[in-house]
């Protein structure tokens, strides 16, 4: 199987390729070419590096061809954590790779339908299942969603899966996971899924590493008992507690 990588040159897409890639599998991975990436990738034969001037300019051409021969694709792309990557341009950066990512799909008509795994976040509900959040929450993401853009783009790009692609898809397939507040550990340690948050992200945030969340994806995208349960879904992910405390 070969998998397409956006965002791989982050910190959980690094890890993201590294296992993918100890687990035996062939990557692409679509890199700006300012970006820093390990130097073992490009002696890598199981890894083709993509470089472009702008990850937002890929042509919907472009994408097709990037995507004709991999059966599954995963998104890590978010924005930087300072003044530009907040509030600068492009603002819908998720949302768009995701809707390209689709179209390019669509565009190639694949024989099987092609697994997509988006990382979002637990601060984003599932609407497809409704889940209850506090008032005072409710009160807190009305204002992020005016103050911090990034939130609104992972909303949308989750709804774009949820709304546009379905669950029945002819050539789409997907799952969006949700880690809660994001730490470094540098070893994959046992962690705890559940269909919608077991705590409140804002109130009461639990913690994700970014191991166990490359972990997940990995597993998503190889082993087809995990995505028959997660496919169509937006899984939640904390590390147990145990394993954040060691």
């Amino acid at each position: 199987m070969k998998t397409l990588v956006v965002g791989a040159s982050g910190a959980t897409g690094k890890l993201l390729v590294e296992q993918l890639l100890k687990a035996g599998q062939s990557v692409k991975v679509i890199v700006r070419f300012s970006s820093s990436i390990p130097q073992t990738w490009k002696n890598n034969d199981r890894l083709m590096i993509i470089k472009v001037d702008a990850i937002e300019a890929i042509s919907i051409d472009a994408m097709t061809v990037y995507l004709e021969d991999c059966q599954s694709v995963a998104s890590c792309l978010g924005h930087n954590p300072n003044f530009k990557g907040i509030y600068g341009k492009p603002r819908r950066l998720v949302t768009d790779m995701i809707r390209l990512l689709c179209h390019a799909i669509i565009k190639n008509a694949p024989e099987k339908p092609v697994k997509m795994v988006l990382m979002n976040t637990a601060g984003n509900s599932n609407r497809d299942l409704n889940e209850r959040i506090s008032i005072g929450q409710k009160l807190v993401i009305g204002l992020l969603r005016l103050l911090l853009p990034p939130h609104v783009d992972n909303e949308k790009a989750a709804d774009y899966l949820r709304i546009k692609i379905g669950h029945k898809h002819p050539f789409v397939e997907w799952a969006a996971v949700r880690p809660d507040s994001l730490i470094t550990i540098e070893n994959v340690t046992a962690y705890s899924i559940y269909a919608s948050p077991a705590r409140s992200a804002l109130f009461d945030a639990g913690q994700t590493s970014r191991s166990n969340v490359a972990h997940f994806m990995c597993q998503l995208l190889l082993d087809d008992s995990v995505w028959e349960r997660w496919k169509g879904q937006m899984p939640v992910l904390y590390n147990d507690m145990i394993s954040a405390k060691s």
